[in-house]
């Protein structure tokens, strides 16, 4: 597995957000630090590729704040790097901010800017190289962002898994990824705000790996373990390297 990272996404003035609490991306990136995947450096996401996903008045309104539109950019053009490197055999997670699973075509909310998993499939797609998606959030909140941008796509489904239980929703994810029949990649919402301490207070830390291992798991079965995820939301930063690290784990 490898890893893409940027030293920019450390970088908390382009919020004042949750998502952009000075230190989150140094605690998301402590557990990883301990293995020994490679860090592969993104670059910024292209106007092109931005336009696949999102209206070109939001994108505009966007571009007025330089900081912002620079690390947003950024993230999207991560997240791409993340399931380039999926379509080769690479499975790969995208240590990014800002989050993207609530940008929706013509706004964005909830920490996010650029719906950056949804711009990623989006921009295969149009290359050719893939014909379906299949996508798990695991954030604690929906992606309403994601199933707005990729709901034309019928080939593209979009699974928020809801219980209120760690065992139960484990459970419901492993139901749910064996119904699925086909799909040429797998695209994880990576969100830890459902952690036992975080906003959710039901995963606990080898959920996340457990979780990990379910996709890895369901991603060879359906298409030869193209893979790829990125991070949403996970707010408590004590435990998010952790968890980051538990979920990766599993994942690869």
């Amino acid at each position: 597995m490898k890893l893409v990272y940027d030293e920019s996404f450390a970088d908390s003035r382009y919020s004042d957000d949750n998502a952009a609490l000075p230190g989150r991306m140094e605690a998301a990136m402590s557990g990883l630090a301990k293995a020994t995947w490679e860090i592969v450096a993104p670059h910024p996401a292209t106007m092109r590729q931005l336009l696949l996903g999102h209206d070109g008045a939001y994108i505009a309104k966007i571009t007025e704040d330089r900081r912002l539109f620079t690390i947003a950019s950024l993230a999207a053009g991560a997240a791409i790097v993340a399931a380039r490197l999926a379509v080769a055999g690479e499975p790969a997670f995208a240590c990014i901010r800002p989050p993207g699973h609530h940008a929706s075509r013509f706004a964005g909310w909830g920490h996010c800017t650029f719906n950056n998993i949804a711009l990623a499939l989006l921009a295969l797609r149009s290359e050719g190289l893939i014909h379906s998606a299949f996508v798990i959030d695991i954030d604690q909140h929906t992606g309403d962002g994601t199933r707005d941008i990729l709901g034309p796509w019928p080939e593209a489904m979009v699974f928020n898994p809801f219980e209120e239980k760690a065992e139960e929703y484990v459970a419901l994810v492993e139901r749910h990824l064996d119904t699925i029949e086909s799909a040429d990649i797998v695209a994880v919402s990576a969100g830890f705000d459902g952690y036992l301490m975080d906003v959710g207070h039901k995963l606990d830390t080898p959920d996340f790996e457990r979780i990990g291992g379910l996709v890895r798991t369901a991603s060879k079965r359906l298409c030869g373990g193209r893979r790829f995820a990125v991070l949403e939301g996970g707010y408590y930063l004590n435990d998010l390297g952790a968890n980051v690290l538990a979920f990766c784990k599993g994942f690869a």
